[in-house]
């Protein structure tokens, strides 16, 4: 992930961080792999009601190979067999390439509402 540009990872994004994240909710995330080594992975899990996608990537040799498309499609697919039919994910603004991507794969841009956050304690890089 540290080696994709438009990824910005946090505290939470630590080993144990991400350990608990899919021990929370298994069999909802995806890695792709050319030979044995990870091209690709993406983060999926859910509140009960709504699925989120978090740190959708593809390294840039291994791009618009549709591995995106397949590991998208696989968490789609894996929250709906649990009865999760819509799903969000958080594009930082300035971040173009997801974007493009984003709406090319028809999702849409939510300008109805803002994503407000708080941090109970700790570091701001939560």
């Amino acid at each position: 992930m540290k080696q994709t540009l438009g990824v910005t990872l946090r505290d939470a994004d630590s080993f144990d961080g991400t350990e608990s994240y899919l021990l929370r909710n298994p069999n909802l995330s995806f890695i792709a792999l050319v030979n044995d080594i990870a091209v690709g992975c993406v983060m999926c899990g859910h509140d009960g009601r709504r699925g989120y996608l978090q740190h959708l990537l593809v390294l840039p040799d291994h791009r618009r190979k549709g591995i995106a498309n397949q590991l998208v499609q696989s968490c789609l697919l894996a929250l709906e067999k649990i009865g999760i039919l819509k799903t969000h994910i958080d594009v930082l603004t300035t971040n173009q390439a997801a974007h493009a991507y984003w709406q090319s794969q028809a999702w849409q841009l939510r300008t109805d509402i803002y994503r407000m956050s708080f941090v109970s304690k700790g570091s701001e890089n939560v």
